[in-house]
């Protein structure tokens, strides 16, 4: 009988494996969403994964983002969120035939906002840290980034070695304060001043103002400021960490999370996504695997 129950089990986290990727995954219908309850260890029942199952009845995405994060979510001028994500994110939606909600939070209290359901899921170039894999059920990563410093194109500073004594904005709340403050500028006998901003935004107006001497931020959103926002700064050729975008659901939603990465999934297999990528960034920097 114990022998039994050590097969059984064995099969069930074999089944549960072939969710975690693309090219074994199987899809998410309403059906395996509502499936019987499974007992758990102590007797107690669990309820069934009913997230995919939520949106769809609602027929509504919501999708958190801090809409200050050029290019990848972000208010324009005409004051209407857009961005990489968002083009990613309506083609998503339009695939499970619901309608993408864009809803604008605080960056510094995503998760807060993630966990008592203000939001579906948290969607806007964030970057993959322990921290978060830990509060959220990520997707697979969809792109590769580098944590850089920029500097004004006059600035004497040509290497991290010379911000020594400097003053650095970071956005307050995100993954490149914690990296920044963690590093040897902030730890070392001779450390940097580190000015937390609200958005990236303002972090760069704070460089522009000559009110800072650095700004430490993501390579997507520098390179993409350098050269699609015509902003006269450059890029030292030294950072401190490379990271990667996912996606942010409830530890719980796993049906939900599950059915966006097949979707995600497809549109690299058909060339959607590479066509949304060329569109923003000149080629397709997207890391996302194909559907096989």
């Amino acid at each position: 009988m114990k022998k039994l129950r050590i097969i059984a089990a064995l099969a069930a986290v074999a089944m549960a494996m072939t969710f975690a990727g693309c090219g074994g995954a199987s899809e998410n219908t309403a059906s395996e969403d509502t499936a019987a309850p499974a007992e758990s260890a102590d007797g107690a029942e669990q309820a069934a994964d009913e997230s995919l199952q939520k949106v769809l009845d609602s027929g509504r995405l919501i999708l958190g983002l801090d809409a200050t994060f050029e290019p990848m979510g972000y208010t324009n001028e005409k004051d209407e969120i857009v961005g990489f994500d968002i083009d990613v994110a309506s083609e998503v939606c339009a695939r499970m035939g619901v309608e993408l909600v864009k809803e604008p939070i605080d960056w510094d209290t995503k998760e807060q906002d993630l966990a008592v359901g203000r939001i579906d899921c948290i969607w806007n170039g964030m970057s993959i840290n322990p921290s978060r894999a830990e509060q959220m059920n990520l997707s697979d990563p969809y792109m590769k980034n580098a944590m850089v410093f920029v500097v004004p194109a006059s600035s004497e500073v040509a290497s991290m070695g010379d911000l020594t004594g400097k003053n650095i904005a970071v956005q307050n709340g995100s993954s490149a304060q914690e990296i920044l403050e963690a590093s040897e500028l902030c730890t070392s006998d001779s450390p940097v001043s580190v000015t937390a901003m609200a958005t990236n935004v303002e972090a760069l107006q704070q460089l522009d103002l000559g009110l800072v001497d650095a700004v430490f931020l993501d390579s997507v959103v520098a390179n993409y400021q350098i050269t699609s926002g015509g902003k006269d700064y450059k890029v030292l050729p030294d950072g401190l960490e490379e990271e990667e975008y996912a996606i942010g659901f409830r530890k719980e939603d796993q049906a939900l999370r599950d059915e966006v990465q097949r979707i995600l999934c497809e549109m690299k297999a058909d060339g959607k996504l590479g066509e949304i990528s060329k569109a923003w960034f000149g080629s397709d920097i997207t890391t996302v695997e194909a559907a096989q």
